[in-house]
C-alpha cells in the first residue's frame, strides 16, 4: 500500500513540475537555480564537516 501512495506522490510532483514549466517557464527557472544553490550549500556543509573531523574534530 505505501509503494502505491509512494508512486502517486511522484506522479503528482511531476505533474505539478511539469504544470509550473509550462505556465512560467521564468519562475521554473527560478526554482531549479535556488534547489542547486540548497544542493550545493548542503554538500559545502557536509565537506566542512568532514574536513573537521579529519583534523581531529576539535
Amino acid at each position: 500500500m505505501a509503494v502505491n501512495a509512494k508512486k502517486i506522490a511522484v506522479f503528482v510532483l511531476a505533474v505539478f513540475a511539469l504544470y509550473v514549466i509550462i505556465t512560467d517557464p521564468d519562475k521554473a527557472g527560478d526554482y531549479v537555480k535556488i534547489a542547486f544553490e540548497g544542493i550545493s550549500d548542503a554538500a559545502n556543509a557536509v565537506g566542512d564537516f568532514m574536513t573537521w573531523l579529519a583534523n581531529g574534530g576539535g
